[in-house]
């Protein structure tokens, strides 16, 4: 991932790519219990978890997973939490992967960033609590 042509974060071997939205209900405990239930989801070869394999993780915050665009041809960014809001929770979730022993990197909060990945499968989920 690069941010302003610079590589800021990138993944030591194969792992997960986390596009982490963030909404105003989001708590803490939220934050932690999503971060528990990616690190030990059984969705890598042979059904195994970052945990079981040490899989690293790169967290990035995507506050456009909660667009609306059932009116009109422009997306409503209302549902997103605002940044001082999210960035916080975005941290929170990232050490909450790292007590439990997950190798993370992270994006630049706010930034353009540019991220590359190769989708495995490929594999999307999306996980809500």
């Amino acid at each position: 991932m690069t941010v302003g042509g610079e590589v800021v974060a990138a993944l030591p071997a194969p792992g997960l790519l986390v596009l982490l939205g963030v909404t105003h209900t989001d708590s803490e405990s939220v934050a932690a219990a999503l971060a528990r239930k990616i690190y030990y989801l059984r969705i890598l070869a042979d059904e195994r978890s970052c945990a079981d394999i040490g899989a690293p993780l790169l967290v990035v915050s995507q506050f456009t997973l909660y667009a609306d665009t059932a009116k009109g041809r422009r997306p409503s960014w209302n549902a997103a939490a605002p940044g001082p809001v999210a960035e916080p929770l975005v941290q929170a979730f990232a050490e909450a992967l790292r007590e439990l022993g997950a190798d993370v990197q992270t994006g630049v909060f706010g930034a353009a960033m540019q991220v590359e990945l190769v989708n495995d499968g490929p594999v999307t989920l999306i996980l809500e609590l």
